[in-house]
């Protein structure tokens, strides 16, 4: 079995995070899931309008992912 530790090594455009970067990206992440949840309190409240919080849903996946890569600096597209 290959070393999954160190997977990140072997794909194009990764770099090493810094203990910094690794506690920022974990704060994003946690609080991506509690909004996340938030968004499916709403999804399942009566009355609300599934289409807008499935839009919410996806802007909002795209804003916490661009947070990351704003932290972790992708080299490529």
């Amino acid at each position: 079995m290959k070393d999954v530790e160190n997977q990140h090594r072997q794909i194009h455009g990764y770099r090493e995070l810094d203990e910094r970067d690794i506690a920022i990206i974990n704060a994003i992440k946690a609080k991506a899931q509690e909004v996340g949840a938030l968004v499916e309190h709403v999804k399942h409240t009566h009355g609300s309008d599934i289409r807008w919080a499935s839009i919410a849903q996806t802007e909002l996946q795209q804003g916490f992912m661009a947070l990351i890569r704003a932290v972790a600096k992708p080299a490529t597209f």
